[in-house]
């Protein structure tokens, strides 16, 4: 029914008139979609022969409604891209840009930008001529396969709360294919188990429920009361920068009236080995599908019963496909979020009430190499954005996104170009490391957040949000950073040391609250007890069990004495074994009272002890 809407209305005439927001009687159209759809006359019809209430014409008419205003949206972005349609779109020169600008519609980005244009080009080089507008280049929408409950009303769905962990959903569904009568509507109960996420007494919204698989997914919708942050004032904010292997880099700065000072601690999020674990996981994918392709060419056009073997093989390739896309999919979203927790938990520690993320939208994975390519494609960090967004609302804190346009490339203290070596000790070109004339020398992708860091706190007031309600800044300036001025070391308040060697060194007592070592002893240090227990009279307190010096016959080594400890253990540098969701992932450990609490009394720690908070 909501195709049928779709279609009927995919005109640039109706999508002109539901942009216009006003309806045949003079009057505002509804903010409701399926209200709106029908002040215009362009309601829904049920199909010959079946019944269906007025909630269920709601239902898809309110489907139908989103679609045509995601529409109209992309109908005047294509309709200022042709307006100022340039010679060489590739290559806009400046002028060219401010007129796009002052025509695209409030919140169109970069990626939107770029997307449209391709379309518009592929067109052009098909048909000889630019299009008339969005309804010439593409076709109507398809709506997906899901029913948005929240348009009806109690008489087609009721929430029920249980206890603080169950919720059951009444919803009247149909038990046939196609009812012919009101009876063939029936009233079915879901129970609902709620996630540990889901915190006790919040209100449980209208569900969508969503046909998959043979089983239907409920999505639950539940609202908590949140107050937007603040967009400007921050003093503390946390940059991030986004990379391939690093998956994030963060810098902590506050803002005084002398400009932007960092803090020299990089904050990193390494998932190394979990992107090379996805790259293997996606050459089997695209392995497992070549020869899913293969078999499905050598099956066409032959009966099943001719070739059981062939049809038992592709079933089971399939299959294959299906688990390693569902495992990737898995992965990616493990990771993406444990990335965001991990920084929303350093944001805390540190007091930080922003956080500036680079534009993640104009990343694009043309000009590199094929395995670069394919990272990047692959890459979880729109799911990464998301997820940030998402935790930091909870906590009150803002999170925008700056321009990424020279991040890496210019110095974060004096802003002139910086040159790219592989190492500090090894001045060839590389990748990995930034040097400047200055006399800057450090990781790449540390600098590149203090840049991102410096362009937040200084056009904070540019910050604005978009009609998603996501923050950005669209156009920064740069302010050099400067690190904080050393303290000067305490003064010696008892006597001084005696350093001289005219006596032997006093034996040092050990303080009762020293920390000791964890590990255990080695069997050498294990003093031999003084009396052996009784029956072990003639054993040896340590080392290996003697043996003969010269046997007459083969000896087989004593089963004790074989290593059965690998040579080269697994270590894991810079982060505790086991932290996060995945042993391979190399993360900076949260810590309360860090150096850049202390330097700013505004935001130090009221018990003045240092905690740490969990992994």
């Amino acid at each position: 029914m909501a195709d049928r809407v779709i279609a009927a209305h995919w005109s640039d005439a109706d999508l002109a008139v539901l942009a216009g927001g006003v309806g045949p009687d003079g009057r505002r159209l509804p903010a409701s979609g399926w209200m709106a759809l029908r002040r215009l006359g362009w309601g829904a019809v049920a199909p010959a022969g079946v019944v269906v209430s007025d909630r269920v014409r709601r239902i898809a008419e309110e489907e139908a409604a989103r679609a045509l205003r995601l529409g109209c949206h992309r109908r005047a972005v294509v309709a200022a891209l042709l307006a100022t349609w340039p010679a060489d779109p590739s290559a806009r020169t400046s002028e060219e840009w401010s007129a796009l600008r002052a025509a695209l519609p409030e919140g169109a980005d970069s990626a939107t930008i770029r997307n449209r244009t391709r379309q518009i080009r592929a067109y052009l080089d098909g048909c000889g001529r630019l299009p008339a507008g969005l309804c010439e280049v593409e076709g109507p929408p398809v709506v997906a396969r899901q029913v948005s409950l929240a348009a009806a009303d109690r008489q087609q769905v009721v929430v029920d709360r249980i206890d603080d962990r169950r919720v059951r959903v009444w919803s009247q569904l149909p038990v046939c294919a196609s009812p012919a009568s009101y009876r063939d509507w029936v009233w079915h109960a879901v129970e609902v188990v709620l996630p540990p996420t889901v915190p006790a007494g919040v209100k449980v919204c209208s569900p969508t429920l969503r046909p998959r698989d043979g089983e239907v997914r409920v999505d639950l919708p539940w609202q908590t009361p949140h107050t937007p942050p603040p967009l400007h004032g921050h003093r503390r904010a946390l940059g991030v920068d986004w990379g391939v292997n690093t998956l994030l880099t963060a810098t902590v700065a506050d803002l005084d009236q002398d400009g932007v000072v960092v803090d020299g601690r990089p904050l990193r999020f390494d998932a190394t080995g979990v992107s090379a674990k996805l790259v293997r996981l996606r050459r089997h994918r695209e392995h497992l599908r070549t020869k899913v392709e293969h078999l499905t060419r050598l099956a066409d056009g032959r009966p099943a019963h001719a070739d059981p073997a062939l049809t038992g093989k592709l079933a089971r390739l399939e299959v294959e496909h299906e688990a390693v896309c569902a495992r990737i999919r898995h992965l990616n979203k493990a990771l993406a979020w444990s990335a965001a927790r991990w920084l929303l938990d350093h944001a805390t520690a540190h007091q930080a009430s922003v956080i500036y993320v680079e534009d993640l939208a104009t990343l694009e994975t043309r000009g590199r190499s094929r395995s670069l390519n394919r990272r990047l494609s692959g890459a979880v960090r729109g799911t990464v954005f998301t997820a940030i967004a998402h935790l930091a609302a909870k906590r009150g804190i803002t999170v925008v996104t700056v321009p990424a346009r020279g991040t890496s490339s210019g110095c974060p203290r004096c802003g002139a170009a910086l040159r790219h070596v592989n190492a500090p000790d090894r001045n060839v070109a590389g990748y990995r490391w930034a040097t400047c004339t200055c006399g800057l020398t450090l990781d790449r992708d540390h600098a590149a957040s203090q840049r991102i860091t410096a362009r937040g706190l200084t056009n904070q007031t540019k910050t604005r949000r978009d009609r998603n309600g996501r923050a950005a800044i669209r156009t920064a300036t740069d302010t050099p950073v400067r690190r904080p001025a050393r303290r000067p070391a305490p003064a010696a308040t008892g006597p001084a040391r005696e350093r001289r060697k005219t006596a032997p060194t006093p034996k040092q007592t050990r303080p009762t609250g020293a920390k000791t070592s964890p590990l255990l002893p080695l069997r050498r240090q294990v003093p031999a007890p003084t009396h052996p227990p009784p029956g072990s009279a003639g054993k040896r307190p340590a080392g290996r069990t003697p043996q003969a010096t010269n046997p007459s016959g083969p000896v087989r080594q004593v089963p004790h004495t074989v290593s059965t400890t690998p040579r080269h253990p697994h270590q894991v540098r810079g982060a505790v074994l086991g932290r996060g969701f995945h042993r391979h992932v190399h993360a900076t450990p949260i810590t309360h009272g860090t150096t850049a609490q202390a330097r700013c009394p505004d935001h130090e720690d009221q018990t003045g002890n240092q905690r740490r908070s969990r992994s």
